[in-house]
């Protein structure tokens, strides 16, 4: 007999759970996700045939020494929907307001360090999106110090991210010259999927990474840090904790960028905003001055 239906985890189940997913990712899970932890843990339950939510949490926290399962738990219980150019005009705000220093220091002769990171990449086109729009902002941006850091706790759809290949439909949305610029057109058995172009691809670096890690194992701060419809799933102190970090973690007057339904409001992390989600970072909070 398997689990599958929502009737089947008990109260003190669902509660044991929530709170293993809350330590290990900071999610926190109200009541009404019991459904979608019913539904999506069900799928291990069946992948190791076992009959109970407790089989099953005995088998994450005393039988799985190297955290194999753990890992799965965590993939199957994240969400992942981002697209192309989503919430478009974060990246009209970098291309307009962030890269033309950068461009100036270049045409000027000098050679710019800039740093990127994009947390909670999901499946990459985030990333992507961003190293287009340093890439159609400075055409010569190969001559520049340009590392995009992409990360995300999910380690099934960083794999997917690496690959940058996606379905042409799923791109539609962005504008044709950047489709003919940073893409290839799949042919024979790849009809219908384009590829993100190694010009594009090289900027990127995909890891993964839990947010709750702590320390992280960044050192160098970062220009702009994106950081979209994540926190949305954490509870007010843990989200405290990751502002105040992402705080450390960016040169003076960095940016911060939040999903459209983000907000720092009541939140005291080192950070006052300069438009629609995106915040700028107080000096006195920002990371201190470091080598490239």
């Amino acid at each position: 007999m398997f689990v599958q239906s929502q009737d089947a985890i008990s109260d003190a189940e669902f509660e044991r759970f929530r709170k293993l997913i809350h330590e290990h990712t900071g999610i926190a899970l109200s009541e009404h996700k019991r459904a979608l932890v019913c539904s999506r843990l069900g799928k291990r339950l069946r992948h190791h045939r076992l009959t109970s939510f407790s089989d099953y949490y005995r088998l994450v926290t005393d039988n799985d020494p190297d955290g194999h399962e753990l890992r799965e738990l965590i993939n199957a219980i994240t969400t992942n929907k981002t697209e192309f150019l989503r919430e478009a005009h974060h990246f009209s705000f970098l291309a307009d307001s962030v890269l033309p220093y950068f461009r100036q220091a270049l045409n000027g002769g000098l050679r710019q360090r800039l740093r990127i990171w994009s947390a909670g990449t999901s499946t990459g086109e985030e990333a992507y999106s961003i190293a287009m729009t340093v890439l159609d902002a400075i055409p010569n941006a190969g001559l520049m110090d340009v590392r995009i850091l992409a990360t995300d706790i999910d380690t099934r759809v960083l794999d997917r991210a690496e690959q940058g290949i996606y379905s042409a439909e799923h791109a539609a949305r962005l504008p044709e010259p950047w489709l003919q610029r940073y893409f290839l057109r799949g042919r024979g058995d790849h009809e219908g999927q384009i590829r993100v172009k190694p010009s594009v691809r090289e900027l990127v670096r995909f890891r993964h990474l839990n947010l709750q890690q702590d320390p992280w194992p960044m050192t160098r701060p970062f220009d702009v840090i994106f950081c979209r419809n994540v926190v949305i799933y954490f509870d007010k102190p843990t989200q405290q904790r990751l502002f105040r970090r992402f705080a450390r973690m960016l040169r003076a007057d960095g940016f911060l960028m939040l999903g459209h339904s983000e907000s720092l409001h009541g939140i005291d992390c080192g950070f006052y905003p300069v438009g629609h989600s995106i915040y700028r970072c107080h000096s006195a909070a920002a990371a201190p001055s470091r080598g490239a």
